[in-house]
């Protein structure tokens, strides 16, 4: 028998759709698919964004719920380059199914992307979020009992070291190389420079006298490692029975945890009341934060509110001076008294495990530890569909028993069959078993292939 050779062969004039490729199928984002559509979520999409189109000018633009799923594919995928949400979806039979895309379809591009975004205001967004938080409440995955809030740091797409100074425009390297020359150094070295960097009296950074000129709303903050750099400051709110996150703001990150509380609880506060879940006065709810939420301002305006606060007081002398302010020293007593109780101990766990694998989620295996947007409107619209795919991942695990693609083909196992007829076609049977976290099957598919 002679050997085979490969040969130029010229491209089909015409396919047909039959043969077309087909994907077989991915059990968890057709799973997914099953639940947007189920809940109606390309018709809310397609009403929500309807204003910001034109109604009869110009060609008819990519339906507005592609955008929102291209970005839960972020998400799922832990991807925020834009071009990279964009090769990914285009190389995966499966996701090109998930975003509805029929066969001559291109997945839409990078830049369409970034129109898209610039064109839907936040409150379009936040709307999405909402939708979703008001999907996973039917499912019995908000609770709306117990409360906890804290933040992290995301670094910005702005380097350190292009920083100006406010007054004078003077930049950081500038800085550098006149101490250089007061030190007597006429041609600084980069190694000269890092040493009079580190050696540098006052080396805080200043947020009032330094800004970014690539991106002035970065703040320049510490990060969780011990390095500075420019940065954003996400917040949760995160429901500790559930896991669901029911806030999440997005405050300059040079602002103090004290500060942006009061935001952070107020916007909880109207997500649960859409979702018939709102703390009362008569029935509050417990905030449960750590000691950088403290102080007698916030506890006094939380006191006798729809809060019940369990916030970790810190060890200072004097704290205990009053000076006549009787309604403060009310609202640090009762919360003292709150901390003393097994209930408390259990919350403060709750609260370092759930609310920090929120963060995990969404900003490490999410892909948002570094944004690449600029701005913190166009940083915090991204967040929102982020955290509207961390409360589907919860939704999803209850469904599957897993929340992610990967854990999805992970947590399965099957069995491959194939078989050659007595013509001698060749049948392959596949069969998937998808389990849950207790030991329950959640899924079943069976895949043909004829050749």
């Amino acid at each position: 028998m002679a050997m085979g050779q490969q040969k130029d062969r010229q491209g089909d004039l015409m396919v047909g759709w039959a043969e077309m490729p087909r994907s077989p199928g991915h059990v968890f984002y057709d799973r997914l698919q099953s639940v947007l559509i189920e809940g109606g979520f390309d018709g809310f999409a397609e009403a929500s964004c309807r204003p910001y189109y034109a109604a009869r000018l110009g060609a008819p633009s990519v339906p507005p719920g592609r955008y929102f799923r291209m970005h839960l594919v972020g998400y799922f995928e832990g991807i925020d380059s834009e071009r990279g949400l964009e090769w990914r979806c285009s190389d995966s039979l499966s996701l090109r199914e998930f975003l509805l895309l029929e066969g001559r379809d291109r997945v839409p591009d990078h830049s369409w992307l970034s129109k898209t975004r610039a064109r839907l205001p936040h409150e379009v967004h936040a709307a999405v979020f909402d939708w979703v938080l008001a999907l996973i409440a039917e499912a019995g995955l908000v609770k709306g009992d117990r409360i906890g809030v804290d933040a992290s740091t995301m670094e910005a797409n702005a380097a350190l070291r292009n920083i100006v100074r406010r007054d004078t425009g003077e930049g950081y390297r500038e800085m550098l190389e006149h101490l250089a020359q007061e030190s007597g150094i006429e041609t600084p070295t980069a190694e000269d420079l890092a040493r009079l960097d580190r050696k540098r009296k006052g080396k805080k950074l200043s947020n009032q006298d330094w800004v970014s000129k690539s991106d002035p709303e970065a703040k320049i903050a510490r990060m969780k490692d011990g390095t500075t750099h420019l940065a954003y400051k996400p917040e949760h709110a995160v429901d500790l029975d559930t896991g669901a996150v029911v806030a999440a703001e997005l405050p300059p990150a040079d602002e103090g945890d004290t500060t942006t509380l009061s935001k952070t609880l107020a916007a909880a506060e109207a997500n649960l009341e859409a979702v018939d879940a709102a703390p009362t006065a008569e029935d509050p709810a417990e905030c449960v934060t750590d000691k950088g939420y403290h102080s007698r301002a916030v506890l006094k305006a939380l006191d006798d509110g729809p809060w019940k606060t369990r916030i970790s007081e810190p060890k200072q002398k004097g704290f205990s001076r009053w000076h006549g302010d009787e309604a403060a020293r009310r609202a640090v007593t009762n919360n003292r008294t709150r901390l003393l109780s097994g209930v408390a101990k259990e919350a403060f766990k709750l609260r370092a495990e759930i609310v920090e694998r929120s963060f995990a989620h969404i900003l490490d295996r999410g892909g948002m530890r570094r944004t690449w947007l600029r701005g913190r409107e166009n940083v915090h619209k991204r967040y929102l569909l982020h955290v509207a795919g961390h409360n589907l991942s919860l939704l999803m695990r209850q469904l599957i028993g897993a929340g992610t693609p990967k854990e999805a083909v992970a947590g399965g196992y099957g069995a491959l069959f194939v078989l050659v007829t007595p013509a001698g076609a060749i049948l392959v049977a596949q069969i998937v078993l998808i389990t849950s976290e207790d030991g329950e099957t959640a899924f079943a598919a069976i895949c043909f292939t004829v050749g």
